[in-house]
């Protein structure tokens, strides 16, 4: 059967800065995942698009493309409407965890479908596959059996959901076309979108750890994650949150396991609580979902701790067992007194990356016991000699190359200057 479209005609017509038509965009999509249009036909379309652009009609279109590339997840047998969330990613972004069961034990239903780190951000997945026994990869009747146990899923995404969007993100990588607003934009609304939920918030983090360091392209991004999630009936808020410090105490998985524990047991570093909350209360908003008690009486009362422990057990996983521990550790003092002036996530981020808590390629596997304590942060005071940082990892090795990635990370001041950071809450945009 002949091809309605030639490869290089569509690929022509964005590099001369056309728009692409709808057919043009279902069918280039449709062929690239059938193997008809070659990766290199592909990675020319992806230059352009980074290069030239697209509409806001062309990148809903190519979104639905990729959505339509699989299975559509269907939640219409639960009793309770569905939320979900999603981040862009940061050094110590654990807001999954606790929010999850925080949101379920409120009234809503939290179909989480997550994914592994690459590089210097961490992966959900990662995190949780740190408890003893939990397993991420369930069958779609599996998921649905423990949202109707537990009101929440933590999981990975069935390889039916996108199928597109995988084999186009793999190609990004490996062609320098990671950036472009309108590819990331699609890559992560066609997953949320074919996931199936009703409402949806968006955690778009921008400073130095962050995927979007630029306010003004964060703004840009999360601008039009909600218009595609509008446009697809999904009802779709953004927050533009801060990533110019690591979030909490912790960066590494089973670390950071143990601080989302920390945070359901009615404590926890303030920052983490605090964005957990204000996200649980925008999904049940969002939703529609008049909560059974407010998010932080469900921190409180030991609500959220309950589902917690019921989630992880409906998926093999034992809430009580000891977590991983790695067997080296190295302790990083400061080199002089005064007001902790700068911590710059990035660095922070790549050190524990080099400590064994990321990864460099897909399919490499991760300590689940490495990463980095923060012993104070910006705003705090720090004697000389006091602990900065904890370093863990399972291969001593290792500390040499996550010291360098943390050389310069810390700034510490005695004449009276000011801290300067982000709001925690930068912006909220809605549809």
């Amino acid at each position: 059967m002949s091809e309605p479209f030639a490869a290089v005609e569509i690929i022509s017509a964005k590099r001369d800065k056309g728009e692409l038509t709808d057919p043009q965009i279902d069918w280039i999509v449709d062929a690239y995942t059938r193997g008809i249009v070659a990766d290199e036909q592909m990675s020319a379309l992806l230059m352009a698009i980074l290069l030239n652009g697209m509409n806001m009609r062309e990148i809903s279109r190519w979104t639905n493309a990729m959505i339509n590339s699989g299975e559509r997840m269907n939640w219409s047998a639960l009793t309770r409407k569905t939320a979900d969330k999603h981040s862009t990613g940061g050094v110590g972004d654990k807001i999954t965890l606790p929010l999850a069961p925080l949101v379920a034990a409120c009234g809503g239903a939290v179909p989480q479908l997550s994914g592994r780190g690459l590089g210097h951000t961490g992966g959900t997945l990662d995190k949780m596959e740190s408890i003893p026994g939990w397993r991420a990869s369930l069958s779609s009747s599996e998921m649905l059996k423990v949202l109707q146990d537990c009101g929440a899923v933590i999981c990975a995404a069935g390889t039916e959901l996108a199928p597109a969007d995988k084999k186009l993100y793999a190609l990004r990588d490996v062609t320098g076309t990671v950036p472009a607003i309108p590819l990331i934009a699609s890559s992560i609304m066609s997953k949320k979108i074919a996931e199936g939920t009703s409402a949806l918030i968006l955690d778009v983090k921008t400073g130095n750890g962050a995927f979007m360091s630029d306010p003004a392209q964060a703004h840009e991004l999360a601008k039009t994650m909600v218009e595609l999630g509008m446009r697809a009936g999904v009802n779709t808020r953004a927050l533009i949150t801060a990533m110019d410090v690591p979030l909490g105490f912790t960066a590494g998985n089973a670390l950071e396991v143990r601080e989302s524990i920390e945070v359901l047991a009615g404590g926890g570093p303030p920052d983490i609580v605090e964005l957990t909350l204000v996200m649980a209360r925008e999904m049940l908003d969002a939703a529609g979902i008049s909560p059974l008690m407010d998010p932080a009486e469900a921190l409180k009362n030991g609500a959220a701790m309950d589902v917690w422990r019921q989630m992880v057990r409906a998926q093999g996983g034992d809430p009580e067992a000891k977590l991983p521990v790695a067997k080296e550790k190295h302790i990083v003092t400061a080199d002089s007194s005064g007001e902790i002036i700068e911590m710059n996530a990035l660095k922070v981020g790549i050190s524990a990356w080099r400590l064994g808590a990321g990864r460099s390629r897909q399919g490499e596997s991760v300590q689940a016991g490495a990463g980095i304590e923060i012993h104070a942060k910006p705003g705090g005071h720090i004697e000389a000699g006091m602990p900065l940082f904890t370093l863990h990892t399972d291969e001593s090795p290792r500390f040499e190359r996550a010291l360098e990635a943390l050389s310069g990370a810390v700034r510490i001041s005695s004449t009276g200057e000011k801290v300067q950071l982000l709001p925690l809450i930068i912006e909220k945009i809605t549809g």
